[in-house]
């Protein structure tokens, strides 16, 4: 492989390194904030939805049908408007699976009488007798042990902005937010599609009543570098059959 080729490979695996070269002296760089429909991921969400229906009004009445309140309501109902999303995950799991296994098996082939020359086998095969010519034995013994303890607790709560009002009225939202501390850049994300009737008078929903629900939480920063692995160390373990 020429030198050319060499430093090409190199500059792909690195790519990832060029944006912490650029932060060497200075602490990461927020993302600047702007419209999430906006992004070179954003696509619009499609879902199934049921045959709209038409309000008919009624006459001398004040209520209408398919209003949620007899007043205004302040909960957050069009694109653009915004919300508090409530992340509360407490999970934990405990695991333990074992299993013992053990089988031994014996056979034994012999020709007591073989049309009368059963004589003749001690002559041909030294130390065989007619009555035991082949002895078999085999065993197999397996043990495995295998344990799972895991313990999460995320608490969140950060505001996200209605992206799309899908036709049956569920609205599809995206929560970002990042925080830096010192040179610790903390990235929360939050996305998914819920129902008007589960917003909260104070115009907060709950992470369990969304649908297609993606919640990311983590970070950049030097503290992040120390603890993941170089990535070329990746390349290597992704790569290497043993």
């Amino acid at each position: 492989m020429n030198r050319p080729a060499l430093l090409l490979l190199a500059l792909l695996g690195g790519c990832g390194s060029l944006t912490r070269l650029s932060e060497i002296g200075r602490p990461p760089a927020m993302t600047p904030s702007g419209d999430p429909t906006q992004e070179a991921g954003y696509r619009p969400l499609s879902l199934p939805m049921p045959a709209p229906q038409r309000l008919e009004p009624q006459a001398n009445a004040l209520w209408r049908n398919g209003s949620r309140a007899f007043f205004k309501d302040q909960r957050a109902a069009n694109v653009g408007d915004l919300l508090t999303v409530l992340v509360q995950v407490s999970d934990s799991a405990n695991l333990k699976d074992e299993t013992t296994a053990t089988r031994a098996t014996t056979q034994n082939f012999g020709l007591p009488n073989f049309f009368g020359l059963e004589a003749a086998i001690p002559h041909m095969l030294a130390g065989a007798t007619a009555a035991s010519l082949l002895t078999g034995s085999g065993g197999t013994g397996t043990t495995g042990k295998g344990g799972v303890s895991r313990n999460e607790t995320i608490q969140l709560r950060l505001a996200g902005v209605v992206t799309q009002v899908l036709p049956n009225g569920n609205l599809v939202i995206a929560a970002r937010q990042e925080m830096r501390v010192n040179n610790e850049l903390r990235e929360l994300q939050v996305s998914g599609v819920i129902r008007s009737q589960d917003i909260a008078s104070d115009n907060t929903v709950m992470h369990d009543r969304m649908a297609e629900a993606r919640i990311a939480y983590g970070g950049r920063g030097q503290l992040m570098d120390m603890q993941s692995p170089r990535w070329g160390q990746q390349l290597m373990d992704i790569v290497l059959p043993f």
